[in-house]
């Protein structure tokens, strides 16, 4: 693959541009991609001249903004150099999980590739981040574990905590206090109808309320 070169704020919006896509890789608005960088349409707009120069994405007035195959592949070595460093810092450094994704952010700029390759194989190839997102390969490619979101579940159900959607660190503060961490065993008690907050029984001792908007976070086996 020919070496796109990319600016260390041209990685940062083709990154959120590819997350904010998502799976079936929709076309982004240029206001969801200012929201989710906070900052202005304008910057955003002089952007996206940029990288559409450079042939990581593609852009139509009024359609929004999509992902070239050229961006994906780039897109997704930056995300697999900030799951790698997000692993090594929780598994070898001891940071916790709530404290790595500003820190991940700053190192998964540097651009050796074997750097990074010799820290893929010192960690041991991992196939997922503390978080429980896919890290891609050095081809970009990743295999994502079967999930469901905590939140469509219906009562009865058991699963095992595989991943949290919001990765900030107030929300992952608040998973390690009512321990629903990743691999905890998750039961649905009930649902309530009014706001469809649930009770949750964690690791067959500990009941537990959340309210929607957290379990809509927290996803778990089928």
């Amino acid at each position: 693959m020919k070496e796109i070169k990319l600016s260390f704020a041209e990685e940062n919006y083709l990154k959120a541009i590819y997350h904010l896509s998502g799976d079936d890789e929709q076309a982004v608005s240029t206001n969801a991609i200012a929201d989710t960088l906070n900052t202005k349409a304008a910057s955003v707009t002089d952007m996206i001249k940029k990288l559409s120069n450079k042939g990581v994405i593609s852009y139509q007035k009024y359609r929004g903004v999509k992902v070239s195959e050229m961006g994906q592949k780039a897109a997704l070595q930056v995300v697999r150099k900030h799951r790698l460093w997000e692993t090594f810092l929780v598994e070898k450094l001891k940071f916790n999980w709530d404290e790595v994704h500003e820190v991940a952010e700053q190192l998964e700029h540097i651009k050796s590739p074997l750097l990074i390759k010799r820290l893929d194989e010192f960690l041991g190839y991992p196939k997922y981040d503390p978080h429980g997102d896919p890290i891609p390969d050095e081809f970009g490619e990743f295999k994502s574990k079967p999930r469901v979101a905590l939140g469509d579940c219906i009562i009865g159900h058991e699963g095992v905590v595989v991943a949290v959607k919001d990765a900030s660190a107030p929300f992952l503060q608040y998973v390690d206090k009512i321990g629903a961490y990743i691999g905890a065993k998750i039961k649905v008690i009930d649902k309530v109808e009014f706001d469809s907050s649930l009770e949750i029984l964690i690791d067959n001792k500990k009941t537990v309320f959340i309210s929607k908007e957290v379990s809509e976070n927290i996803w778990i086996t089928e």
